[in-house]
């Protein structure tokens, strides 16, 4: 794989490697206001420069991720609001290479002025209340359709304009960073990474990606569903994507907090970060997911882009998840050494880790489960029949286990056991996963690159 610079290890030592820490001014003349780190052999770390290593994942294909390492001055920004985010974007078109460094957290929902803003300011001026919408689309009196009419109307207007606030669209070569010692991260914002390549997202914390006004539909599942439009990122048509050393929440407003409507949970919180409409080559790699229902969909349908949606997703925790860990449809899905903790928290209760469907060709090996006494392995699993998931040396509370034919053997639509490639680029992959549970704890999410 073809590469513009230097590739240093990007990940740090599974037993806390020490570090030099060297300040910003004693090296700015070599790399800008950047924060490095030394490991013990000397070599410098330079975060918002670094590209993905060779062979990690399917992003590592082709000329590989590079993001803007290439970026100039001029194109290099740090950034500690939401108008300065936005003006450091720019246009989604605009394909120059650049950097941005997010300094602490910038909530999405501020005004240019940086004035706070409620769901109430996003509804003022349309008609828009949530009582009147209850009571327009009750489905006593409404019946089983699509909503239509002046409410919908109303409800729409206020998410558009929720939608120009908090989405942030990611042109191609482009390297968003966290400022390590920061708390970095976006609160109640959506990146879209959309049509465009080359772009690197890393240790940031996403939470509370929150829709104001969620649509009701009642012709979702037999009872009706409330569906909201808003991952904390989401890749769409997107190629050549790294997504590293981030933190996905609710946090701090969990689903149980929320209301029931119509008989169905009032949802404001849609995908973590969903991989859909024909992205390819993306890696994912050393992220925190956690406290969160749908959380990664990979196919936005079954009929989503064949010879397309190849993802990696490697050493991610996932705790508090309730399904979609991830669901994949039709692409070539490698899964290797990632830890999925499926005790119930903050009343996240979970239904099932993965889910393989649509004929996706899913490798899953090497991964661990913690899973409570009373849980069941078959439950671990989800297809319609149609999905691959093969692979081995997966554990469950440290025991070697086949997650497949404990799934198999309990349900009439089968997982098949074979998938029609074998993974390649595998770099990183851990044989011996028995410390995995302890090791990705404190080494994965948001914070921990420095």
């Amino acid at each position: 794989m073809a590469s513009a610079s230097p590739r240093p290890s990007h990940r740090r030592s599974l037993r806390g490697r020490r570090t030099l820490v060297v300040s910003a001014a004693a090296v700015a003349a070599a790399v800008g206001a950047g924060v490095l780190v030394m490991n013990a052999s000397a070599n410098p770390v330079d975060l918002y420069h670094q590209v993905l290593p060779a062979k990690d994942g399917w992003a590592a294909s082709g000329s590989g991720t590079t993001g803007g390492t290439k970026a100039d001055a001029a194109h290099t920004f740090t950034v500690s609001t939401r108008a300065q985010l936005v003006k450091a974007l720019g246009s989604a078109t605009d394909t120059a290479p650049r950097i941005i460094k997010i300094k602490g957290t910038i909530d999405a929902n501020t005004s240019d002025s940086g004035k706070k803003l409620t769901c109430a300011d996003y509804a003022a001026g349309t008609g828009y209340t949530l009582s009147a919408y209850l009571k327009a689309f009750d489905p006593s009196t409404y019946g089983k359709k699509a909503p239509k009419g002046t409410q919908e109307t109303a409800r729409g207007a206020a998410a558009n304009k929720q939608k120009k606030n908090i989405v942030f669209r990611v042109p191609a070569n482009t390297t968003i960073v966290g400022v390590p010692g920061t708390k970095a991260g976006i609160l109640g914002g959506s990146l879209q990474v959309q049509n465009v390549k080359n772009v690197i997202i890393r240790n940031l914390t996403f939470a509370d990606t929150k829709d104001c006004f969620p649509q009701w539909d009642p012709t979702d599942g037999s009872s009706g569903e409330w569906n909201s439009n808003y991952d904390s990122v989401t890749l769409r048509g997107a190629t050549n994507v790294w997504a590293d050393h981030n933190t996905f929440t609710d946090a701090p407003t969990f689903d149980k907090t929320e209301a029931t409507h119509f008989g169905r949970k009032y949802q404001v919180h849609d995908g973590a970060l969903d991989i859909t409409n024909g992205s390819d080559l993306v890696t994912v790699e050393r992220n925190q997911f956690l406290n969160h229902d749908k959380t990664m969909l990979i196919g936005s349908s079954d009929t989503d882009s064949t010879g397309k949606l190849r993802v990696t997703i490697h050493h991610n925790l996932w705790k508090g998840i309730v399904q979609r860990a991830p669901l994949a449809r039709i692409g070539q899905i490698h899964l290797y050494n990632n830890v999925y903790d499926t005790t119930t928290v903050n009343g996240y209760a979970p239904k099932y880790s993965l889910d393989s469907r649509a004929k996706a060709q899913v490798v899953a090996e090497r991964n661990v489960w913690k899973i409570p006494a009373d849980a069941k392995v078959a439950k671990l699993l989800s297809g319609d029949g149609t999905g691959s998931v093969a692979g081995t040396g997966n554990l469950v509370n440290g025991k070697a286990t086949d997650v497949v034919a404990a799934y198999n053997a309990a349900n009439s639509k089968k997982l098949k056991t074979t998938a029609n490639w074998t993974p390649s680029l595998t770099a990183g992959l851990q044989t011996t996963v028995t410390s995995l549970l302890t090791d990705l704890t404190g080494t994965t999410g948001a914070g921990t690159l420095s």
